[in-house]
């Protein structure tokens, strides 16, 4: 159906082929199914100084404080955080995590 307005020729023949008996041009288009457009869970990177030291997944709606608790649990991430002081953490709102540290 989504070729049909590009190569209707082409899109009728692939139609039948598959068993169809209707004509493509008279089938209704597709609709949108809103709740599969909806994301739950992200995967975004976390920085340490500047350098990309992994990736977590977090909750699409999840706020700062929980974006922290993910980000520091991480394995990867506390190597590089383990014993440090943090200076900064910063948190782009579903793009990215840097955290700075001494």
């Amino acid at each position: 159906i989504m070729l049909s307005p590009f190569t209707p020729h082409v899109a009728e023949e692939m139609w039948e082929i598959t068993g169809h008996t209707t004509l493509l041009a008279e089938e209704k288009w597709p609709e949108v199914d809103e709740s599969a457009l909806k994301v739950e869970e992200i995967e975004i990177p976390v920085q340490v100084n500047g350098k990309v030291r992994g990736k977590i997944t977090i909750p699409a709606d999840a706020n700062e404080e929980t974006v922290r608790e993910f980000a520091l649990s991480n394995e990867k991430i506390k190597k590089y955080t383990e014993g440090k002081n943090i200076v900064k953490f910063i948190y782009v709102k579903g793009r990215l995590v840097n955290i700075v540290v001494k």
